[in-house]
C-alpha cells in the first residue's frame, strides 16, 4: 500500500513541507492529499487522519504518524537506504540534536516571519528576538557546515531530515531579507535550488487560499488590497 502524507496549504504550510521535501530528495513514493488550512471544516477534516487536528500526517497502512520530525523518524526507520540521518554516529546525534531544537525553538522567527512563498522578497522590521533566532540559525548551519558538511552543500553533506527541518526556514530568512554569514547564505541558496523545493513552491503559488494571519503586508496580498 502506498504511503500518503496529509498536508496544509503549500504556500503556508512550513510544517507540511518538511516530510514532504524528505520524501521527494530520498525518492520515497507516496500519495499527498491537501487539507487547506482555517477554512470551514479544515479542522474536522484533520481530524479524521490526526488526532491532534494538524497536519502533516503520514498514513503507512493502518498506522497513522503525526508531528513532522516523528515523521521524519518513521521514514528514516522504514527506508534505511534513504540515508535521512547521517551513517556516522556522531554527525547523527548532531543532526538529531540540531532537528530537535528547530522542532522546539525559534518561536519569535515562527512568529514574525510566518512561510508565505508569494510574498515579496524585502526587507522588514523585526524585533530583537527575532534576529536572536536568526543569530543562533547562523551559528547552528555554520557549525554543522565546517564539522559534518564536506561531501555536499547540506548541513551534513547529503541533504537529510536535518535539512527538511530546516527548509522552511531557509524560505524564511530569503523572503524577509534576514542577513547571515555567506557560510549560510550558501546553504539557503542550496536548499531553494532543490528541484523539489522548486515542485513545492510552484504548487503553492497556484493555491488559492489566503490566511491573513500569514500575510505580514496584509491588506496587501500579492500585490491587491484585500478587504
Amino acid at each position: 500500500m502506498a504511503l500518503t502524507l496529509i498536508i496544509g496549504n503549500k504556500n503556508y504550510s512550513s510544517w507540511s513541507l518538511r516530510p514532504w521535501i524528505a520524501m521527494k530528495v530520498a525518492g520515497i513514493a507516496f500519495d499527498e492529499q491537501v487539507i487547506p488550512l482555517y477554512e470551514p471544516g479544515s479542522r474536522e477534516q484533520v481530524l479524521k487522519y490526526s488526532p491532534v487536528g494538524k497536519v502533516p500526517v503520514l498514513i503507512d497502512g493502518d498506522r497513522h504518524i503525526w508531528e513532522s520530525l516523528a515523521i521524519l523518524e518513521y521514514l528514516a526507520e522504514s527506508f534505511p537506504k534513504a540515508g535521512l540521518w547521517p551513517a556516522d554516529a556522531h554527525a547523527r546525534s548532531h543532526a538529531r540534536a540540531v532537528a530537535t531544537e528547530m522542532h522546539a525553538g525559534f518561536q519569535a522567527l515562527r512568529k514574525n516571519c510566518p512561510m508565505n512563498l508569494w510574498l515579496p522578497v524585502k526587507t522588514r522590521p523585526q524585533p530583537q528576538e527575532v534576529l536572536d533566532n536568526v543569530r543562533r540559525i547562523d551559528a547552528l548551519w555554520s557549525e554543522c557546515r565546517a564539522r559534518f558538511g564536506q561531501n555536499g552543500p547540506f548541513l551534513f553533506g547529503a541533504f537529510g531530515a536535518a535539512d527538511a527541518m530546516y527548509a522552511p526556514v531557509a524560505s524564511r530568512l530569503h523572503s524577509y531579507v534576514l542577513k547571515v554569514s555567506e557560510v549560510s547564505q550558501r546553504y539557503i541558496d542550496a536548499v531553494l535550488a532543490l528541484p523539489a523545493f522548486a515542485e513545492w513552491r510552484a504548487a503553492g503559488l497556484k493555491e488559492p487560499w489566503i490566511m491573513q494571519g500569514n500575510e505580514p503586508d496584509w491588506p496587501l496580498v500579492r500585490g491587491e488590497v484585500r478587504a
